[in-house]
């Protein structure tokens, strides 16, 4: 689990990253940016699921843990779409 950003990293926001756009179905992975939001809860990153709707500015998610299927609200700068 990364506890630190970078040297070169650190401090910047990438916008691009901040404002992204994900559509209903697109698969995603969660990537915990430490710049924002430090009550992330650590036991959902690294892991893949898929956007089941927006909600204000942050998506709603939905990850399968096991056979039991978990929502979480997300923003955009913890999320990586996967191909």
């Amino acid at each position: 689990m990364i506890k630190r950003k970078s040297i070169k990293s650190r401090g910047k926001i990438r916008l691009s990253q901040y404002f992204q756009i994900f559509k209903e179905g697109d698969r995603v992975a969660i990537i915990r940016d430490q710049t924002f939001s430090p009550a992330f809860p650590v036991r959902i990153q690294g892991k893949s699921g898929v956007i089941a709707g927006k909600r204000g500015g942050a998506y709603i998610i939905k990850i399968m843990n096991g056979n039991q299927e978990n929502t979480y609200i997300i923003k955009p700068v913890h999320l990586k779409r996967l191909a």
